[in-house]
């Protein structure tokens, strides 16, 4: 698939959005308490499986991970296996830690496992730093940022619903860009 810009910013229209970005209230936001099991597949931000790992997953999230299909994103795959460079070996932790993760990535089928488009790379850019102009995104934040609104558009071209914990860049996208295509969850 070919990226157009032009197709894209029509879409998006960066140059019409001036007004600050607020998060919403929780009432506005789809919770996973507020979803039954049964509804359509999953793509999971990495920290759901960082919570899972970490026993930080509320019961709900790991019920819902079981029930529906669940779908693996290259980006999530390639935030996790940025700790296997980044931890430090000599640290006694690690080798726990990297063996969790070694796990989780094992766990992910192949066939659930996908990267974005061109389209989706190319799209994510633009609403990335609509949201970080926006959101007045603090320094440092730009390269997650980015991460994330991959995550949002591939949920949104593939037909999946993005679980994640990250409420405030995650509802900023959707105010953007409107999809019901995101569902929110608090850690224990």
């Amino acid at each position: 698939m070919n990226f157009d810009l032009n197709r894209s910013l029509k879409q998006l229209r960066p140059e019409r959005r001036t007004a600050q970005l607020t998060r919403r209230p929780d009432e506005m936001l789809p919770f996973v308490l507020d979803r039954p099991g049964n509804g359509p597949a999953l793509l999971l931000d990495t920290c759901v499986y960082i919570d899972i790992l970490q026993r930080h997953a509320p019961a709900g999230v790991e019920d819902l991970v079981v029930k529906r299909r669940t779908n693996h994103s290259a980006i999530a795959l390639a935030e996790l296996t940025h700790l296997f460079g980044r931890l430090d070996p000599r640290d006694r932790r690690t080798e726990g830690v990297l063996a969790e993760i070694r796990g989780a990535i094992f766990d992910m089928s192949p066939h659930r496992l996908s990267a974005p488009s061109v389209r989706t790379m190319g799209e994510a850019g633009i609403l990335a730093g609509l949201a970080a102009r926006l959101g007045s995104i603090e320094s440092g934040r730009e390269q997650a940022l980015l991460n994330d609104a991959v995550l949002y558009l591939q949920a949104i071209e593939q037909g999946q619903v993005l679980l994640t914990r990250n409420i405030r860049e995650f509802d900023w996208f959707d105010q953007l860009l409107p999809s019901g295509r995101v569902l929110f969850y608090r850690q224990t």
